[in-house]
């Protein structure tokens, strides 16, 4: 019997994952084939070559009746999230999504979670086992070398038959370490008009990212770009939100930035309730007027 069946089918995941489970202790992994994971963490480690969730979710469920942990835990992402409730599902078990401070007492299990838009922490009880999926950036990855080699697990025969698939279109941006943001939302009104957000993100030397109209309504930007609690969590130093009206699910992954600046032609936008500063202006009107300053600041009109 293990304490914690720690898994994740994303390998950028593992470090993370593996810090967890070294504080949570006595834990066994499930990870994907050709992974390795940090050595002196985990007791066992498996591998599979599952590779959708509900393959993936049956793997996991064979480790969980083998080794009855009394904690699942993974980190938050679609397909680990998703592996998770099919085995939460299946056996009826409580489950906790983006949790932080995991702490096992007893045959309680106690978690924070954060509400309200991030400005706030509630804390959770639930009678043990339970099912966590961990938020994000809540601990320091572990180095993966030294590893330890998985034991295989013989990958479960698919319900599901893969037709086709595509590689999801990325870019070559990291919305999570970059220091300047400039967000775009629905109040743009076309594609071609995002010219206004990336002129001024390479004035102040950022990037762009969305919220999650122009990116799952629209398919303006990849998803790669999302920020949001679906998406990417950033922490920039400046965060400029144009058009953006500030809905939770968005001001989650954006209030670890240290400045936000909301342009909004609504003063009663919610996201203002969270801006550091607050520009009530249409952005088409604000805009070329912001980056023909910076470039007459900058030297570059």
């Amino acid at each position: 019997m293990a304490r914690v069946l720690a898994f994740t089918m994303e390998p950028g995941l593992l470090g993370e994952l593996a810090a967890h489970a070294k504080r949570l202790g006595d834990a066994v992994a499930l990870v994907p084939e050709g992974a390795r994971v940090p050595a002196g963490v985990f007791a066992r480690a498996y591998s599979t070559g599952a590779r959708e969730p509900g393959a993936f979710a049956e793997a996991l469920e064979r480790l969980y009746t083998e080794h009855q942990p009394r904690l699942v835990v993974t980190v938050a992402s679609k397909n680990n999230t998703t592996a998770a409730a099919i085995l939460a599902a299946k056996h009826r078990l409580v489950m906790l999504t983006e949790a932080l401070s995991p702490e096992i007492e007893g045959d309680t299990l106690r978690a924070k979670r954060r509400v309200l838009g991030g400005r706030a922490e509630a804390s959770y009880t639930a009678p043990l086992p339970a099912v966590l999926s961990l938020a994000r950036g809540s601990a320091e990855p572990l180095p993966l070398e030294p590893g330890q080699e998985p034991e295989p697990l013989e990958a479960p025969e698919p319900r599901v038959t893969l037709l086709e698939s595509k590689e999801k279109v990325r870019e070559s941006v990291n919305l999570e370490t970059a220091e300047i943001v400039v967000g775009v939302g629905r109040g743009f009104r076309s594609k071609e008009d995002l010219r206004l957000a990336e002129e001024l993100a390479q004035l102040l030397g950022g990037v762009v990212g969305a919220s999650r109209p122009i990116v799952a309504d629209y398919g303006w930007l990849s998803e790669d770009r999302w920020i949001g609690i679906s998406g990417k969590k950033i922490k920039p130093k400046l965060y400029i939100a144009i058009g953006i009206s500030g809905a939770p699910q968005h001001m989650a992954a954006a209030m670890d930035s240290k400045i936000i600046v909301a342009v909004n032609k609504d003063k009663n936008a919610p996201i203002f309730q969270y801006a550091d500063y607050g520009v009530v202006a249409d952005l088409y009107e604000f805009l070329p007027v912001l980056i023909k300053k910076l470039k007459e600041r900058l030297g570059k009109g």
